[in-house]
């Protein structure tokens, strides 16, 4: 099949160009895909010193303790920032006899435990970092991990951290990427102790095609810097791997720099806002001790906060990009969808585009909520906005107008419009199996040696959506792989309402029979149905709901 030697760069517009419409969704316990230690199902907000300090005099304990302090004083805690983590220079440059890490004595001369208990007393979490080599990053050198990961593990978890940051630097030993990651990965799981796991490895082995089941997160990019250049180079990267993430596995494109003086305000608010529809891990760069009111009002910004931690956990797309005026879109858990609006140039220019565009649905009418401004406007499809140099305007877009509900009785899926229909490659087919391309190309519907004249196909990830207006008290299919996968390939598909998964098939193979799925829908205002790809990967995942029916009354 040719699907099986693509690249996966078009993945981008072909999914999330139209993911981005209305519906209920509440992230489920353990992602399909996601490495299964339960672990940030939203992105992890926090501190990182690295951005401000590097490995300066002033990167000691007092700084980490008073880093923790203004985490309460200045509202970041309440805004939902956990993580107080340490980057490389907090060791001293030699394992001691046993071959332990040891913490610099003059930074740290309480040692690490005694910072992180710190950090635990004020209800927060502690992060620490080191590297998949002989070497940290630093020109010091400090003591990587390879060859030791378990015995750092064990420090680490003695030690009551909760992240681990681990680098690419060093001499890697002859081992690949995947490799050494993956060793670290078991490490920490047979500590016990829940940690995070970070993977900084630039992007420079494809992370995002082997990393979903050994991190929490993997960087996309090389280091961030504190200019315009940096930061728009590095969105433009990491907003093409929009469907190389999911919820406990997210791309990186590494700290933020908001609050350290290398952008203007206007700038810097872009550069969160992107972050947040990005679904990227918040952690702060700027040093806090110093920062301006105006940095901490873009920090704690708990609208934008809200679009980057919402429990659907989709990473936007952009849907339009021409002569540096982009167009993103990220459906939201509560049925509305983020749009935003970002110039890149250096003049003032009008962004538009529509709901249609937007894969928005069949409203009559829309909400328009700016969430920087906050203000409120209505549009009945025209969404639009004079966007300063260098600005973003990003909307929160919700429903005001009806959609059209199914009729009473039992209706096949495939004859109603969905408020939303996305996949991976290809668009969602209607009564065929995916086909990749354009619309109609798929097959007939085949699960198991068993046909169906009726369902959609779709290829993972993907995300499909239809209004119930509160009418409908059931939904029904068959679903698995569709047999054009031959024996290749795994999926789980699950059914999302009222807030929360109510139906999933679990991992379903290739070799697998159709299974039935039967959900409970009553009362509710959608139905989601969504397909997520597995540890093998994407590449095989053409999924069936095959005979889907809703029942209304």
């Amino acid at each position: 099949m040719n699907h099986a030697k693509k690249r996966r760069t078009a993945l981008g517009s072909a999914l999330l160009g139209l993911l981005t419409a209305i519906g209920s969704v509440v992230v489920p316990a353990t992602p399909a895909a996601a490495l299964e230690n339960g672990l940030v199902q939203t992105p992890p907000m926090g501190f990182n010193n690295w951005n401000s300090t590097h490995c300066r005099a002033d990167f000691n304990e007092q700084m980490v303790r008073g880093i923790a302090d203004l985490f309460i004083s200045r509202g970041l805690k309440d805004a939902g920032y956990t993580y107080v983590n340490l980057d490389d220079c907090w060791a001293e440059p030699n394992r001691d006899a046993s071959g332990n890490l040891v913490p610099n004595r003059t930074r740290f001369p309480n040692g690490i435990k005694a910072v992180a208990d710190y950090v635990h007393g004020k209800g927060l979490k502690f992060g620490i970092y080191t590297s998949a080599g002989t070497k940290t990053c630093d020109s010091q050198g400090f003591p990587g991990g390879i060859g030791h990961e378990q015995q750092d593990a064990n420090l680490f978890a003695s030690w009551g951290v909760d992240y681990l940051k681990y680098d690419n630097c060093g001499d890697h030993l002859g081992q690949s990427a995947q490799q050494r990651y993956t060793t670290m990965r078991d490490a920490l799981r047979a500590t016990g102790r829940p940690i995070v796991f970070s993977i900084c490895e630039w992007g420079s082995n494809a992370p995002w095609d082997w990393a979903q089941p050994v991190g929490n997160l993997w960087r996309t990019t090389g280091d961030i810097e504190d200019n315009w250049g940096s930061m728009l180079n590095i969105f433009k990267s990491n907003v093409q791997r929009s469907t190389d993430s999911q919820r406990g596995a997210w791309n990186d494109p590494d700290m933020l720099e908001v609050g350290n003086g290398g952008m203007t305000d206007t700038e810097y608010r872009s550069h969160f806002t992107l972050w947040s529809m990005m679904n990227a891990p918040l952690l702060i760069g700027a040093d806090l001790r110093t920062a301006s009111d105006a940095t901490y009002s873009i920090l704690t910004n708990r609208d934008v906060i809200a679009l980057d931690q919402d429990g659907l956990g989709v990473q936007a797309t952009e849907i339009s990009n021409a002569n540096g005026l982009h167009v993103l879109t990220k459906p939201l858990d509560s049925g509305d969808v983020a749009v935003a609006l970002f110039n890149e140039n250096g003049s003032a220019a009008t962004i538009s585009t529509t709901a249609t565009a937007a894969g928005l649905g069949n409203a009559t009418s829309y909400r328009l909520t700016d969430l920087w401004s906050k203000a409120v406007t209505t549009t009945s499809g025209a969404i639009s906005a004079s966007v300063p140099a260098h600005g973003t305007v990003v909307y929160r877009v919700s429903r005001a107008g009806a959609f059209a509900t199914p009729p009473a009785g039992t209706t096949q899926v495939s004859a109603l419009s969905a408020s939303l229909a996305a996949s991976a490659y290809g668009p969602v087919e209607i009564d065929r199996s995916n086909g990749e391309r354009a619309g109609g190309d798929g097959r007939t519907l085949t699960i198991g040696g068993t046909t169906y004249a009726r369902g959609i196909g779709v290829h993972a990830r993907s995300e499909v959506r239809y209004y119930l207006g509160g009418r409908c008290t059931s939904f029904q299919a068959w679903v698995g792989l569709d047999d054009e996968t031959g024996d290749n390939g795994s999926v789980t598909l699950e059914v999302w309402a009222g807030g929360g998964q109510v139906a999933t098939s679990g991992v379903v193979r290739g070799t697998d029979a159709a299974k039935r799925i039967t959900a409970n829908v009553t009362g509710q205002q959608y139905v989601h149905l969504a397909v997520l790809p597995t540890v093998d990967g994407a590449r095989y995942d053409h999924a069936d709901w095959a005979d889907a029916t809703v029942t209304c009354a």
